[in-house]
């Protein structure tokens, strides 16, 4: 391959181009799912964090501090070769489906714990006196952090919560591990067949930038219109 092919020859976008399109959907649904399930999961979590029950604070607490401190590769590698193939956990019977939803649960679980420790920091910006305010009308902690913790701590934490997003996105790169087949995947095999070119390269960093970018400008958009003022 000449110099002249590795910088400018860009055919492989133009052969390929229903492929690559394909690869970036499937990081798109990949990531609105982990996205969804990330924040439920997260809200679940934080809700256990600073529970007044010692043993859900505990076991939040180590499900954060494992998952935050384990890499993503070694998670998604656990649900294609521990889950799906040692215990033969399946969730469809149709392969591509089955990789995807594995690839949903470890990647929704990773970053589950980073949501969860963005919403505690928000939770702290919440002033002290409105939790004991709810609790002398007769809340209880549920009702409490429902109705006015943790509306104030998703308006204090938008910014934060848009980090996160954005890192996901990101991250997605490695679910290769899990099977499942997505854009840098694809990119990947792009290599293999036409060789690392620089218009590839190039092609997929857009790609990615059009992704996060715009998920960044949402977030600080959101941040502004919806910032707590104190």
């Amino acid at each position: 391959m000449d110099w002249k092919q590795a910088l400018f020859d860009f055919s492989p976008f133009w052969k390929q181009s229903g492929t690559v399109a394909a690869a970036f959907w499937a990081t798109i649904r990949l990531s609105a799912m982990t996205g969804v399930l990330s924040l439920i999961v997260g809200t679940l979590l934080v809700a256990m964090r600073v529970s007044p029950t010692p043993v859900l604070r505990a076991a939040g607490t180590l499900y954060v501090n494992t998952l935050r401190n384990t890499p993503l590769t070694l998670v998604l590698l656990f649900c294609s070769l521990g889950l799906s193939d040692t215990l033969q956990f399946r969730l469809s019977q149709t392969s591509t489906v089955n990789y995807y939803w594995l690839a949903v649960f470890g990647f929704s679980a990773y970053t589950a714990a980073f949501v969860c420790e963005a919403l505690r920091s928000g939770i702290n910006t919440v002033p002290f006196g409105q939790a004991e305010a709810a609790r002398a009308i007769g809340l209880t902690f549920t009702q409490s952090l429902r109705l006015v913790v943790l509306p104030q701590a998703f308006r204090a934490v938008i910014a934060p919560l848009g980090s996160v997003m954005i890192a996901m996105i990101k991250n997605s790169t490695v679910v290769l591990v899990a099977s499942y087949i997505e854009a840098s995947a694809q990119m990947k095999q792009m290599f293999e067949e036409f060789g690392a070119t620089l218009p590839i390269f190039l092609g997929f960093a857009v790609g990615f930038m059009l992704l996060t970018l715009p998920t960044g400008f949402l977030f600080g958009w959101a941040a502004k219109r919806w910032a707590v003022l104190r």
